[in-house]
């Protein structure tokens, strides 16, 4: 960037800068995000008459293309400025235009303080990078994301640098492994890595001539006298195949080798999945708008965790053993649970020979809080006492540790860090979505914010868990560091201040290969293809048609005139990220889109007073207020009603039937389960442009990519649509047919739980070789558990208790 900021700022162009920058003061504001940067430099270009080129290919149009904040001040102008993924620069340019020079991003920390009057000279300042310094990294950002690859490669190296040692290494690791003390792979005769070779040859003469499916058990002693227990496979073929595996491994190292001989290794057979805030259920119940999401993602997971971990009990030949796997989905017991039966210890997951749902009470601090279901937001007083006791009922349930414990959201990922510190376990992370780049400046402004949202307690819970984490999943690259235009919402923790309360320097290594990417599947139980109409219940199909299009009912809002016009569908929870609002409105500043659909929505409310929080209740407000405004009464349909997983099945498949489409109108969308459905039933998708779906969707072919901010422009794209489907009626079908091969082929469970079985692997064969490397990290992290964390997590328990 050195040599654009000069360009600029040696030559004429330094002058456009200087009156641009008067352009932004005139405003009355001093700091501007990328939008507004945007928008006032096209004005200015506009008003000045510059030529075209001037606005994209100009030393000063790069310059501002690259500037994603700019904070002006008495006598500096700040430009924060990306000029690639991942990367960052903080340019300081004096008031007069006089200097400039390139800052560590840290010091744009002190002047954010000081544009909300809360700068302070000495601050605590959070720096995790020492910790990574001697660890593995990837090299390429674009590459970042894929981290089970560069273990495997870095290992390789390793390997073929000095192979003696890790052949040694690896006889340590396998000797390693038992279940409940019975020792698997290999046992007390085989005492080094060199006898392993030898005896690993011996094997392979003792089975190369043996039938390719003769069971395991028929040559287990064999074996075994040999130096070789359970583990290596269930029949012949499969156990050769492994040893030659491991002979190939160190005769001739690959990363590929490497690979399939490590996901080969019996390593995971208990799997504990930590959810906490929802309501965690399977009847009537899948959490509540917030959470709903996460609560069929979970369930999903649980249920082909369990069957991939069966297989490969099963392939590893430990079946003799009497070895099953046990998966447990942790999560809170609501006493005051609603009907539901999320105040039931031990809930079966349907589909499954041993997968629970085991929940936990929350002490009870105070009952009036801690027998109902809580925010999110206000969740965190009582995480640190439910990891105490769900450790012991875990221990309990499972009859043992597990071997991986999965956190989900924040709240769940703090928990898996205290189970997996206190019982040494392997800890995976996933967010879905993070919520401090969900609201805009919520750590600069955190404390005109902390009595909704709590974030200095959210944020640091945050901090800590993904630097605990062994490996964390994101179902997109965008979550990790976002696009050219967007930061990313784990790159958005790397350097950010909470005044007065700490700077983060080094939040999150954004290239450790911690980070992977591991996309999740639909449950084709519920959502499949319209086409497949014997799985099509008759009853069912004209209960969802009667409810989509004609049925009246108290938390149905409009009645549609026309039943013939292509049905527009949207669901998705009330509030301002999800934006139905903002759909409805571009739905109602269109008489085009008017004349020719009608707007379908579905939510799980439909009236104010039915919000569980201030901003639900505007949203709903909002959103009735659109209707009338734009008189939409006969042309849309709000159903305020939550669907079990059968009927929302029906629901994307009777749209289809009538040749509908889907729209996400999200602000910003982590990933987007609904679009996933959405697409497997066979409807065209429009979704925002804005995070996961541009990994989804392939513009164009397998849906839309809209921008939730242009109305008019969202209205055209799905009016070009709808012209083209006019003059060629097999349109609406093909886009449909590859929406469909799209999700099938790209985004199922089981590539999921088997990448995410292959990663924690690897991960716990790294932890093996690096494990002398992660306790400072564990005690920086426990100090600011109980140095930051726990004093604002016991303000909100202190409010609590007035209730």
């Amino acid at each position: 960037m050195y040599e654009m900021v000069q360009a600029v700022l040696n030559s004429e162009q330094k002058t456009d800068l200087q009156q641009l920058v008067n352009a932004l003061s005139a405003s009355g504001k001093h700091y501007f995000l990328r939008n507004e940067i945007l928008q006032a430099f096209s004005d200015y270009c506009q008003q000045s008459e510059k030529p075209a080129y001037f606005y994209h290919s100009s030393s000063l149009g790069q310059l501002i293309s690259y500037t994603h904040e700019i904070i002006l001040e008495n006598d500096s102008i700040w430009f924060l400025v990306r000029p690639k993924i991942a990367s960052q620069e903080v340019w300081r340019i004096a008031a007069d235009f006089s200097s400039e020079e390139l800052v560590e991003q840290k010091v744009l920390l002190d002047v954010r303080d000081r544009l909300v009057n809360r700068y302070q000279p000495r601050i605590l300042e959070l720096d995790f990078a020492p910790f990574s310094e001697n660890s593995p990294t990837v090299s390429d950002p674009r590459n970042i994301g894929q981290g089970l690859a560069v273990w495997h490669r870095h290992l390789h190296s390793q390997l073929t640098t000095n192979p003696s040692y890790w052949i040694e290494v690896l006889w340590e690791i396998l000797h390693r492994h038992q279940y409940d003390r019975i020792p698997l792979l290999i046992n007390e005769q085989i005492k080094s890595g060199t006898e392993l070779l030898e005896q690993v040859k011996q094997a392979l003469n003792l089975i190369g001539e043996r039938p390719a499916d003769e069971p395991y058990e028929k040559f287990h002693s064999e074996l075994q006298t040999l130096g070789f227990e359970p583990g290596w496979g269930n029949t012949a073929s499969r156990v050769r195949e492994t040893f030659a595996l491991l002979q190939r491994l160190i005769d001739t190292p690959d990363p590929a080798i490497l690979e399939a001989f490590v996901s080969r290794i019996p390593a995971v057979f208990r799997v504990a999945l930590i959810s906490i805030h929802g309501w965690v259920g399977q009847e009537e119940v899948l959490g509540r708008p917030e959470t709903a999401g996460q609560v069929v993602y979970v369930l999903n997971q649980a249920r082909s965790l369990e069957n991939r971990l069966a297989e490969e009990i099963k392939q590893a030949g430990l079946e003799c053993l009497g070895i099953k796997p046990q998966v447990v989905i942790l999560t809170r017991l609501i006493p005051n649970c609603e009907g539901t039966q999320c105040n039931l210890r031990l809930e079966k997951i349907a589909g499954t020979e041993n997968a629970w749902i085991l929940r936990v009470p929350f002490r009870e601090f105070n009952p009036k809080v801690t027998q109902n279901w809580i925010r999110k937001f206000e969740i965190w007083p009582y995480l640190e006492t439910f990891a105490l006791d769900a450790e012991q009922e875990l221990l309990r349930e499972m009859g043992g540790k597990p071997d991986l414990i999965i956190g989900n959201y924040s709240d769940g990922n703090l928990v898996a860090f205290l189970l997996a510190s206190r019982l040494n376990v392997t800890q995976c992370n996933i967010a879905h979505s993070l919520e401090k780049p969900k609201y805009l400046f919520s750590n600069l402004y955190w404390q005109d914010l902390e009595e909704e949202y709590h974030f200095s307690a959210h944020f640091t819970a945050d901090l800590i868990s993904m630097n605990a984490a062994d490996f964390i999943i994101t179902s997109s690259f965008q979550e990790i560091v976002g696009t050219p235009d967007a930061i990313g919402q784990y790159e958005s923790y790397n350097c950010f201040t909470m005044p007065n309360l700490y700077h983060v320097v080094n939040g999150v290594n954004l290239f450790s290969p911690k980070f992977n990417i591991v996309v999740p599947g639909v449950d084709e139980n519920f959502f499949f293809p319209y086409s497949q109409s014997e799985n099509r219940p008759e009853e069912l199909r004209k209960k969802i048609q009667e409810l989509l299009f004609t049925r009246e009912d108290s938390q149905i809002l409009g009645r549609l005139e026309n039943l013939d016009k292509r049905p527009i569908f949207a669901l998705a929870p009330i509030n301002s990220i999800k934006n139905l609002a903002g759909l409805a409105e571009c739905f109602g500043m269109s008489k085009e889109l008017q004349e020719r659909c009608n707007l379908i929505l579905v939510t799980s409310k439909l009236h104010s007073h039915e919000a569980t929080n201030p901003e639900e209740a505007r949203e709903i407000e909002r959103l009735h207020e659109i209707i009338q405004q734009y008189q939409l009464h006969g042309c849309i349909r709000w159903i305020g009603m939550r669907l079990p997983n059968a009927e929302l099945g029906e629901a994307y498949r009777a749209i289809a039937d009538a040749q509908g489409i889907f729209v996400h109108f999200a602000r910003f969308e982590a990933f987007g389960m609904t679009i996933l459905e959405a697409m497997i039933s066979g409807l065209p998708t429009f979704a925002t442009q804005f995070g996961g779906a541009l990994e989804i969707i392939q513009d164009g072919e397998s849906g839309f990519l809209i921008n939730p901010t242009d109305l008019p422009g969202t209205a055209e794209k799905i009016i070009n649509f709808i012209d083209r489907c006019a003059e060629d009626p097999q349109y609406w079908q093909q886009v449909s047919e590859k929406s469909i091969q799209r999700v099938r082929n790209e985004f199922n469970w089981q590539l999921h739980t088997t990448k995410l079985l292959s990663i924690a692997k690897i991960s716990q064969f790294w932890n093996h070789i690096s494990r002398n490397s992660k306790g400072a990290l564990l005690r920086y992290l426990e100090a600011l558990f109980y140095l930051i964390y726990k004093p604002r997590a016991e303000i909100i328990l202190e409010q609590h208790q007035r209730q």
